[in-house]
């Protein structure tokens, strides 16, 4: 299959510094309408990476996200909203971002360059044959990611990616690769736009699936979130409320004495 990067191919408009601002937020509109779409096609090949997570994940695995730039920081994202979300530990969803955590905020120069840092980054986790590796990189290019995936590999550990190039060195390495070609960006080149859209509707349906299929969620409720603040105190007793059908007040003093809604729900009739 011939490699074509269309992310860097030249956008589908021109004399963008002409446009009024209406007509620059209708185009950027019209050109995000088409992510869904893109992300659609590439269902089956989500669907083969979901299965493997949640296989390593009810076996003791750890899921492990890695990028450089945008990328990575999506990885990161995701990765941060798991344990609140779905109350599990920190380390089960791990984000790793080239150039390390000064890359979150501002650009580390060449970080993505390097061919060794990516292996280094997973080993100071003792990444093992449990877990899972999903590298993120629009281009499909990137070499932190794709020499940390070779050595997964080599290591027999389960890689998968996420990219928005198809047929990209990324994707020919990994295992089980996500390809969602979303095109041109309105601005060429700049795929923090439409790529970086699409890869974080698929790390959200990872991570969403992966965490259902794990039994973090009752319902359609996230029975399992941390209360760590007042909306989400005040969430948790409407379920409470829905699930049990109590008053507000018997609601909020059992979520007071068991610390999460699953609990609450599950020591109820014996109290």
């Amino acid at each position: 299959m011939k490699f074509t990067k269309t992310t860097e191919q030249d956008s589908k408009y021109n004399n963008l510094e002409q446009m009024s601002i209406s007509e620059l937020l209708t185009n950027i509109n019209n050109e995000d309408k088409t992510v869904p779409l893109a992300v659609e096609k590439a269902l089956p090949q989500i669907e083969n990476l979901t299965r493997q997570i949640v296989l390593k994940l009810k076996e003791g695995g750890r899921l492990f996200y890695m990028g450089a730039g945008t990328s990575g920081r999506l990885g990161i994202v995701d990765a941060s909203e798991c344990p609140p979300t779905f109350g599990v530990p920190h380390e089960l969803v791990v984000g790793l971002i080239a150039g390390g955590d000064y890359a979150i905020r501002k650009a580390v120069e060449f970080a993505e360059d390097s061919t060794t840092q990516g292996w280094e980054d997973l080993q100071k986790h003792d990444i093992s044959s449990k877990d899972v590796v999903v590298g993120i990189a629009a281009s499909g290019t990137t070499p932190y990611v794709i020499s940390a995936l070779e050595k997964c590999n080599e290591n027999n550990i389960v890689t998968g990616c996420i990219t928005c190039n198809e047929g990209s060195p990324l994707a020919l390495t990994a295992q089980f690769p996500i390809e969602v070609v979303v095109g041109p960006e309105f601005v060429t080149g700049s795929s923090r736009m439409k790529a970086g859209t699409a890869q974080k509707l698929v790390l959200n349906m990872l991570s969403t699936a992966s965490m259902i299929q794990l039994g973090k969620v009752k319902g359609n409720k996230m029975v399992d979130m941390q209360l760590s603040n007042n909306k989400l105190v005040d969430r948790g007793e409407k379920m409470l409320m829905t699930e049990l059908q109590i008053d507000q007040k018997t609601a909020a003093d059992l979520l007071k004495k068991h610390g999460s809604v699953r609990e609450a729900i599950k020591n109820f009739n014996n109290e």
